[in-house]
C-alpha cells in the first residue's frame, strides 16, 4: 500500500550555541540540511532519527523531544523541491558520549561534509528546507511538543485478553 503523504524524520543536535548540519554542493551551489530522511517500513519514528544520523553524520544520538513538524506540500510551492508530499518530525537530539561527527563511509549524493554551524553564523548559510529562523527561535525558547508512542501508553485490562 502507498500513502500520499511520505513520513521524515530528523535530528536538530546543538552543542556549545552550534548546530550540526549535512553539506551539500550540486546545481543549486553550497547548501546544508539537517541530518534527516524517509522513514523505512517496519522502523519507528524514533528508530529512523537515529538512522538518518548515523548515516549521514556518522554520530549515536539519544532522541529527545520533538522541535518542529514541518510540511512539504508540492502543490503549494510550485513543486520545487519534487513531487513528493512530505511531513518532517524533527526531534532535538544529544550526541552520544564519544560519538564525533564526521563524513560517513557511503555519504548521500552530492553530500561534501558534516559541519558545526555556529548558531550566530546561521543566517549567512542556505538551509533547506529555510527554517533557520524556527531553529533560533527554538534555542531560545525550547518548547516541545509532546511525542506519544502507543507502545509506551498502559494498556486497559479489556484490550490485554484481546492479544
Amino acid at each position: 500500500m502507498t500513502y500520499h503523504i511520505r513520513v521524515r524524520a530528523g535530528a536538530v543536535i546543538i552543542e556549545d550555541n552550534s548546530i550540526l548540519l549535512i553539506e551539500f554542493h550540486d546545481e543549486r551551489g553550497c547548501h546544508y540540511n539537517l541530518p534527516a530522511g524517509g522513514v523505512e517500513p517496519k522502523e519507528s519514528i524514533i528508530d529512523a532519527v537515529k538512522r538518518e544520523a548515523k548515516e549521514e553524520a556518522s554520530v549515536d544520538v539519544m532522541v529527545g523531544p520533538l522541535a518542529f513538524v514541518y510540511e512539504y506540500a508540492p502543490h503549494l510551492n510550485e513543486f520545487r523541491y519534487g513531487q513528493i508530499h512530505s511531513l518532517g518530525l524533527m526531534f532535538e537530539c544529544h550526541l552520544r558520549e564519544g560519538s564525533l561527527p564526521k563524513m560517513p563511509s557511503a555519504p548521500d549524493p552530492n553530500q561534501t561534509g558534516v559541519r558545526w554551524v555556529p548558531l550566530s553564523e546561521l543566517q549567512n548559510i542556505v538551509l533547506y528546507p529555510n527554517m533557520k529562523d524556527h531553529i533560533l527561535e527554538y534555542v531560545k525558547n525550547k518548547r516541545n511538543i509532546d511525542f506519544i508512542e502507543e507502545h509506551t501508553l498502559d494498556v486497559y485490562p479489556m484490550e490485554m485478553k484481546k492479544i
